[in-house]
């Protein structure tokens, strides 16, 4: 069994006192009503959280990757929508932090660390999502600037990044097509790059999810990442691995909030003259939720563990594969032990319902990462 230490511990129980005090008594509310959560953003600034992946010689906290996991599996458990402020911000943080130029370094990381400024992660397209390669937003070199053209959507945090790390092919010509990809730090005033709309979501409410459209949108060329061509893939790839960990995290906050609710209503409830903890059919389901809830931590914990040795895609694929999983499952059966009430927005059980499915969709398809999994295996990376 994997232990935290006493550190990690402390650490837990200050994110978790948080969270009961701070989001818990308004998630439902604030996400029934799309409400933008400013003031518990505001509190997690003051926190220093938006700093999880920053060095602490650029003011951040530079956190090990097993508290980082803990950030996530506790807002998660209040409201997901939160934790997902700080997803995409901490994955493109990491990033400039680990592959930025030292300008590149000293000009955003301690105002993101702050969270005066925010960031995100500008991938996905209207016809590339999982392969990556198939990107068509472009980036000509014209003298000492880039030219910024293309589309990218699902893009959460787009409407507060400065700068948007933006994956573009610089070389359109280049075989494999990863060799051609880069990765430009996008201002957020800079003419030709539009936030055209924000996506209407089944849940994952609070952050916004949007389109975005670059028209001839000019960046200096300092604003490559790194300030060499051809690196984005391999960039994009290392801050991945701590975004399946991130939602691993948030997938197993998810599954223990489904967990809490079913035994306290369980006890609270009763039928036929007795609380229908009493009813074994109850007790099967409670059993077998509790039973993978804790597997799937220990396995978060793991995998973010894993992340110290460097290059560990298959540890982060399998917790982030098991753990949406058991998200999704132990949202359904928090709605059967809740009947219809488990239905009602007035319950907690239907928000969780419906932020459990993006689990296994972001930051790689469980059915494409399975495949990852594999071949980590296969190629001897990861042992089992």
């Amino acid at each position: 069994m994997f232990e935290l230490s006493e550190e990690q511990n402390d650490f837990k129980t200050s994110l978790r006192t948080f969270v009961d005090k701070e989001i818990v008594p308004v998630a439902r509310e604030m996400e029934a009503a799309g409400e933008y959560p400013a003031e518990i953003i505001d509190k997690l600034k003051e926190m220093g959280l938006f700093g999880l992946t920053i060095p602490e010689e650029h003011d951040g906290l530079g956190i090990d990757p097993v508290s980082f996991g803990i950030v996530f599996e506790e807002l998660a458990r209040g409201w997901m929508g939160i934790a997902g402020v700080l997803g995409s911000h901490t994955m493109a943080a990491k990033m400039i932090a680990e592959h930025g130029t030292d300008e590149q370094k000293s000009k955003h990381l301690s105002a993101l660390a702050s969270g005066k400024r925010r960031t995100a992660l500008a991938l996905t397209e209207p016809d590339a999502g999982t392969d990556l390669q198939g990107i068509k937003t472009t980036a000509k070199k014209i003298g000492e600037k880039y030219v910024i053209n293309g589309a990218k959507m699902w893009i959460t945090n787009a409407r507060h990044a400065d700068p948007l790390p933006v994956l573009v092919k610089t070389d359109t010509s280049t075989t494999p097509a990863h060799k051609g990809m880069s990765i430009l730090l996008v201002s957020a005033d800079t003419p030709g790059f539009e936030i055209t709309k924000d996506i209407p979501k089944l849940g994952y409410k609070g952050p916004e999810s949007c389109e975005i459209v670059f028209d001839n949108c000019e960046v200096s060329a300092d604003a490559l990442l790194g300030g060499v061509e051809g690196r984005g893939m391999q960039q994009v790839l290392s801050a991945l691995q701590w975004g399946r960990v991130n939602i691993a995290g948030r997938s197993v906050g998810i599954a223990q909030r489904a967990l809490e609710e079913s035994v306290a209503y369980a006890q609270e409830r009763e039928s036929f003259g007795q609380p229908i903890s009493q009813f074994q059919a109850i007790q099967l389901r409670v059993g077998r939720m509790a039973t993978r809830v804790q597997a799937a931590r220990q396995l978060m914990y793991w995998s973010a563990q894993s992340l110290l040795k460097g290059r560990a895609d298959g540890e982060t694929g399998m917790a982030k594969v098991f753990c949406s999983e058991v998200a999704l499952e132990s949202a359904i059966e928090a709605m059967s032990i809740h009947g219809g009430y488990g239905y009602s927005k007035e319950y907690e059980i239907e928000r969780l319902y419906r932020d459990a499915p993006l689990m296994s969709i972001g930051e790689g398809t469980n059915d494409i990462l399975n495949t990852v999994i594999a071949k980590s295996i296969f190629s001897g990376r990861t042992a089992i």
